[in-house]
């Protein structure tokens, strides 16, 4: 696992590059590779850099580093005119690389501040250590007017507020990825009725090749911080028409409880159903299906995450049945749409778990007799809805034979389109299916 250091100047004017500095993060530096002779650091300065004066600034700097031996890989500077900018260029490079563990050389007024960014900009799935650099900020003030002010002790709320905005602000002026964002939508549900559609890769910031460019979905697991999650969806929501701020993504646990909205929320659910205008519920999906379900009739919508957990334990039926009890929908007046998903020429599964399916409908299996049959979850769904009561002309999946009309396309098939955790592994990014009634 590669390691970085990271030497935290940014409060510093250049000329604060001196010799008890030098020294104090030599030792630091040489400590580590001695720790681990074949992981020696990515080391890199983070500086500030005001537009003005920025190309007289580097000279300086780099002349100053010149004389300054780095144990490891070398030292790059890294600078920009706001923090927040700073780390993300940082938090790019250490991306590159694969690096996890990361040490932060800072002085100690300063961790509060490098925390809330960290935990802004970062997963826990970066594993951090702070070092005191043995340097205080008055000593070498920078001559110009920062956003923000080191101090010690942990930062109020204003304090936090402000760090937020910063990186609401400077996310916001990144240009998007791959072009604008594409969404697919059915033909199935009435347009005049409901906002609704699948997204694909395009018109995000995230920049990880398994994430890019329009990631919507963060874990403790993935590289992908939520502030940058949250910057996708805001695109998305500009771009599609819905608020942002009535969105609600199902809380995957891979089970079959539905969430009726206005009822309390459990804390993880796999459906959700409503009946109120202008509120937007999303299923997320990266082989597992995200189904949309309407009710033109009652005007009632839901979604759905179908894996092949949920699948078996009928997580889509469970949305229909919501819909009919809660808000006295006729099943026959229901429409679903089954969205972009993992395939049966990809999916795999160990044959005791196939079996499941094959009890369900022989044709949900191929291979059956392998170790690991292919499995069709999409005809499975299927065949649970019909079983339900749901007419086979109200079901949309990839029995569709129009090549331009099939939106139930196989996420491992399409890198370009979609991303899939069959195909990328462990970091996947995440589209979503969504849908609202229209006000």
């Amino acid at each position: 696992m590669a390691k970085a250091v990271l030497i935290d100047l940014w409060h510093l004017g250049t000329d604060a590059w001196n010799k008890g500095i030098q020294d104090s993060i030599t030792g630091v530096l040489e400590t580590i590779v001695k720790e681990d002779v074949s992981r020696s650091p990515f080391v890199y300065l983070m500086c500030f850099q005001a537009h003005s004066n920025e190309k007289n600034g580097k000279d300086l700097l780099q002349k100053a580093l010149k004389s300054f031996h780095c144990p490891g890989k070398g030292l790059e500077v890294v600078s920009a005119e706001t923090f927040a900018a700073v780390l993300y260029a940082l938090k790019q490079k250490l991306d590159e690389k694969d690096v996890e563990v990361v040490t932060v050389m800072l002085s100690p007024e300063r961790k509060s501040f490098m925390r809330t960014y960290i935990d802004q900009l970062f997963t826990s799935l970066y594993q951090f250590e702070f070092i005191d650099l043995g340097i205080k900020s008055e000593e070498s003030p920078l001559k110009t007017s920062l956003e923000l002010q080191s101090k010690t002790g942990p930062l109020s709320d204003p304090d936090v507020e402000r760090i937020q905005m910063e990186i609401k602000q400077f996310l916001e002026s990144l240009p998007s990825l791959k072009g604008n964002p594409t969404v697919l939508k059915s033909l199935l549900i009435p347009d005049h009725i409901f906002l609704h559609g699948f997204t694909t890769r395009t018109g995000g910031i995230s920049y990880i090749p398994t994430l890019s460019s329009f990631n919507l979905f963060s874990s403790s697991k993935r590289r992908d911080p939520p502030a940058v999650v949250k910057e996708n969806l805001r695109r998305l929501s500009s771009a599609v028409g819905f608020n942002q701020d009535t969105y609600h993504s199902i809380k995957v646990n891979h089970a079959n409880d539905v969430w009726v909205m206005g009822k309390p929320q459990p804390d993880s659910y796999d459906g959700i159903v409503t009946n109120q205008r202008g509120v937007t519920v999303a299923a997320p999906g990266a082989d597992c299906i995200p189904v949309l379900f309407a009710d033109p009739v009652q005007k009632v919508c839901g979604a759905a995450h179908s894996g092949w957990q949920g699948t078996l334990l009928g997580v889509s039926m469970a949305v229909v049945n919501a819909m009919v009890t809660e808000y006295g929908c006729n099943v026959k007046d229901i429409l679903v749409v089954l969205g972009p998903s993992v395939g049966p020429c990809c999916y795999r599964l160990p044959q005791e778990s196939a079996e499941k399916f094959y009890k369900i409908d022989p044709k949900c299996v191929r291979c059956f007799e392998s170790p690991s049959p292919y499995v069709d979850i999409r005809r499975a769904t299927r065949v649970l809805l019909e079983a339900g009561g749901i007419l086979p002309t109200n079901i949309q999946d990839d029995s569709i034979t129009d090549p331009n009309q099939n939106l139930t396309l196989c996420t491992s098939c399409f890198p370009d389109k979609f991303y899939s955790h069959v195909r990328d592994g462990e970091n996947f990014g995440t589209q979503i299916g969504f849908i609202s009634i229209k006000n």
